[in-house]
Order: structure tokens, then C-alpha cells, then sequence
């Protein structure tokens, strides 16, 4: 099941929360240190407990098709060529992050907040492995349940072994005129396509140099990139792709990035807005890596 569209979902629900600021009356200890303000704490563990049951709820009345039946289990690693599992792992990350940035403003301490927005991220898509595995269409996955963990570490691991993070996980997408073949899988509106047509979706990887080199002059928001994508699968599988008349690969790119949050602004309307865009990756020139050889486009995204 594709997450991105869930991770949007997220995103329209839960970033606003992120204006909250501490409050004039923020709780001190004894010695007039700020200490945890339990009552915002506990309302954040409600409001995303409400929006955890609710979003489950809309899933299993929306998009399992057939009533569910029996747990069975239906490892799906070979499909897609893996840029699904892509997906997962994007989509538990950027869960990860923006709720460990929700549990800052309740004042714990960051090693907390990076513990329980990892631990979000996974177990916001934990049931949806479940429903899976009673669903007929589907079938729980273990190759997708490894790669919401792997999201939910790459945040946890880069914020506990470097307190900051180095490598963004980012997502970018383009129309294809392969939607048209197959609408019913990739999708027959634009709106469907950019969930449902891998063919156009490409995950990235970015960061600086900056990050890594001490001293470095480097700009610490410039950032190379590099990404992942697939052509021509029209089925979920290899070999059905290519009874159709298609002969699918895989495409490996090269590009440069930008990292808005290292931009530096007092605003903080303007740093909210940078860390939801900073999930996708900006337009640029890119080198393009696959059986075809390699290509060069002016403007990729």
C-alpha cells in the first residue's frame, strides 16, 4: 500500500499543531528550571491517539475493498523493485520527525522527544501492516514492516549519534504518460497518479559535506543528492511488466539540493514551512544512471 498519501494526510493534521508555543506560565522546577509541561504533554499523546484511531478507521472503511478475513501473510519485496519499500521508509521518517518536533514544545528533553517521535512513526503504520494481513487483497508484509523501521532508525540513529540530522530523506514526482496504459493501477487522474504511478515517484537522499568536514567552507544548505527510481512497470510485477510489450529498469540519479532548514531565519512561521517543504526535493540539474546509459537533464524533479 502506497504511504504517501497517508504522510500527507499527517502532514495537513499534524504540522499546524507545530505553532504552539511554550506558554507565558511555563512550569519551573524548584531551582527556576523549566521543567516538562505534563498537562500539553498528555493533551499531545490524546490528539494523536484520536488522529491514530480516526485515520485507521477511514482506512478500513475506504481503501480495503473486500471484507477482512483471515491474517495471512504475503511477503510483496518483489514487486515494484523495491521503490515501495522506499516509500515506507520515507513516510515513517517524516512521521518520526514531525512529531519528535511536536514533543519539543512540551519541554521534554530532546533525547525523549527523538525516542517517541521514532516510536511514532513506526507504530502510526503498525496497524496498517495489520489490516493488511487480514485483508484478501493484500497480506501482511514483513519486507514492509523492516522498512518502517529502518525510517523510524534513520531519524533516531543520525539525531542520537550526531544530534542533528546530516541525511534527509526526501520524495519527488512526475507525470508519465505510462498512467494512461494501466489507469486502474497507476492511476486515472493526475491527483490518483502521483500516489499510484511509481513510475514517476523517485526517493532521494541528501546532505552536505558541510555536515561531515570540520571547518569545511562549504554552504551547509547546499547538498548533494542522490536518488532512486523505476520506468516502465505497468504491473506490480517484473515479468507481467514485460508480457505487456515493457521492458522495465531501474534509474539511479545524481543532483544537487538544498537543505531549508539550514537556512538561517528568526521566523518561525517561515522555519515550519521550511521543514514540511525541506520533505521534497528541489528541482535541479541531475545525472540520470541506468541500463539505457547515462543522461543528463537540465531540470529534473
Amino acid at each position: 500500500m502506497n504511504r504517501v498519501g497517508i504522510l500527507c494526510f499527517l502532514l495537513l493534521c499534524v504540522k499546524p499543531a507545530m505553532a504552539l508555543q511554550k506558554p507565558d506560565n511555563w512550569p519551573e522546577d524548584s531551582v527556576g528550571n523549566p521543567r516538562p509541561n505534563y498537562r500539553l504533554l498528555h493533551g499531545m499523546f490524546a490528539a494523536q491517539s484520536v488522529l491514530y484511531a480516526g485515520s485507521l478507521y477511514g482506512l478500513s472503511k475506504s481503501w480495503y475493498k473486500n471484507p477482512l478475513t483471515n491474517f495471512t501473510i504475503a511477503d510483496d519485496i518483489h514487486e515494484w523493485k523495491q521503490l515501495d519499500k522506499l516509500g515506507h521508509m520515507y513516510t515513517s521518517y517524516q512521521i518520526s520527525l514531525l512529531t519528535a518536533e511536536l514533543y519539543k514544545k512540551t519541554g521534554i528533553s530532546k533525547r525523549q522527544a527523538v525516542i517517541y517521535g521514532a516510536i511514532s512513526g513506526f507504530f502510526f503504520q503498525t496497524p496498517i501492516e495489520i489490516l493488511d494481513g487480514f485483508s484478501p487483497d493484500y497480506g501482511f508484509s514483513p519486507s514492509d514492516m523492516v522498512a518502517n523501521i529502518a525510517g523510524s532508525a534513520l531519524f533516531a540513529g543520525q539525531q542520537l549519534a550526531w544530534d542533528e540530522v546530516r541525511i534527509h530523506p526526501k520524495f519527488s514526482f512526475h507525470f508519465t504518460p505510462l498512467a494512461q496504459v494501466r489507469p486502474e493501477l497507476l492511476g486515472r487522474s493526475r491527483s490518483e497518479q502521483w500516489l499510484k504511478d511509481y513510475n514517476g515517484q523517485t526517493y532521494w537522499f541528501s546532505g552536505s559535506p558541510a555536515s561531515f568536514l570540520t571547518n569545511s567552507k562549504w554552504p551547509p544548505w547546499l547538498c548533494f543528492s542522490v536518488g532512486y527510481g523505476i520506468q516502465n512497470m505497468v504491473a506490480a510485477e517484473n515479468d507481467k511488466s514485460i508480457e505487456l510489450g515493457y521492458n522495465p529498469y531501474r534509474q539511479y540519479y545524481f543532483s544537487m539540493d538544498i537543505d531549508l532548514t539550514k537556512i538561517k531565519t528568526k521566523s518561525k512561521f517561515v522555519k515550519s514551512i521550511a521543514n514540511v517543504v525541506n520533505t521534497l526535493k528541489i528541482p535541479a540539474p541531475t545525472v540520470e544512471f541506468s541500463k539505457k546509459g547515462i543522461s543528463f537533464h537540465p531540470i529534473y524533479f
